[in-house]
């Protein structure tokens, strides 16, 4: 999740914690974070677009841009809005760990599966830039209002910004809340040190335009095999994918005890290098999630160079004037 602590608040009875989920994930289409800072997301997502400045402030911004609007409530007691909740570790690290490796998988293919459908959906939501000869629609590319990230109609640039925003969060904070990119404190490893990955490669199950292709058991099933045994994210009390709210994370490699690296002031993030590592693992991984977003709208409007128009569009402070037909 975000970097910043969360507030005490009344928990939610299950069966609405499970109606709001199925509702978020559907549509999937502020408070503290519990994973990176809303500094942090804005740090890795202008490093990883080459957008120009008003635009780029409308995706990136801490407080009000599209990458964190999934730090806001409701969105914030979403654990798969965070990648959270997909904690494991094998019997050589700690006996009897009360999840399974499939337990932990299916949180994670729950955090996945939220990025794949927010991408569909801004393929769909892109096709309202640019009119059928090729020609960018200047009311729908407007910026000069800011965009409210509300799931509602609007205006074609802030539902793109808003879909791709919302789906890359978790990706983002997949690289805090996770192993995948550090190593463990030096002495014994277990629940209050898990092992690391120590990758520096982007995760390969979240190829989010080839799932987006697939049927959801189709790409499932292969990003399954995609993810190793000994990756883990750390438990935290939000919503899991069955809509439950854990009572606690005793017994369980803890999001803010052993894992985060939500901040460089984490106990994580002071081990070595894990802190760049994880957000240089972040911003390699936007960047890999926007060429393929640019290649699916060249794909799928090819007609009238319509594709193109569109990535002007949405890259451009003035498409307009920008983006001529042509």
């Amino acid at each position: 999740m975000s970097p910043f602590p969360r507030p005490g608040r009344a928990r939610p009875a299950s069966a609405v914690a499970a109606a709001f989920l199925a509702a978020a994930l559907a549509a999937v289409p502020s408070g503290p974070a519990h994973a990176f800072t809303g500094d942090n997301h804005e740090d890795i997502t202008r490093a990883a677009l080459p957008w120009e400045p008003v635009t780029l402030t409308a995706m990136a911004d801490a407080r009000s841009g599209a990458i964190n609007a999934n730090d806001h409530l409701p969105y914030f007691d979403v654990g798969p809005l965070h990648c959270d909740n997909a904690d494991y570790l094998e019997p050589r690290h700690a006996r009897d760990y009360p999840r399974t490796r499939d337990e932990a998988t299916t949180e994670l293919l729950a955090c996945v599966r939220t990025s794949v459908a927010r991408f569909r959906t801004a393929v769909r939501a892109a096709d309202g830039l640019v009119d059928s000869d090729g020609k960018v629609r200047a009311d729908q590319g407007d910026l000069s209002s800011p965009c409210v990230w509300d799931g509602k109609p609007g205006r074609a640039k802030c539902a793109v910004l808003e879909q791709l925003g919302r789906g890359w969060h978790q990706i983002e904070d997949f690289y805090s809340h996770s192993n995948w990119v550090d190593r463990p404190a030096p002495g014994p490893v277990g629940l209050d040190n898990p092992p690391g990955l120590g990758r520096t490669d982007v995760a390969p199950f979240l190829d989010i335009r080839r799932y987006s292709a697939m049927t959801d058991a189709e790409w499932t099933r292969e990003a399954r095999e995609r993810i190793p045994r000994d990756l883990t994210t750390g438990c935290y009390p939000d919503m899991d994918s069955t809509g439950v709210k854990p009572p606690d994370c005793a017994g369980r490699v803890a999001h803010n005890r052993a894992l985060n690296k939500d901040t460089a002031a984490s106990a994580r993030s002071r081990t070595g290098d894990n802190f760049r590592h994880a957000t240089t693992g972040a911003t390699a991984e936007i960047t890999r999630q926007w060429n393929d977003f640019k290649a699916e709208l060249l794909t799928a409007y090819p007609d009238h160079r319509r594709g193109a128009q569109m990535v002007c569009a949405l890259t451009h402070d003035d498409p307009a004037a920008a983006c001529p037909a042509g």
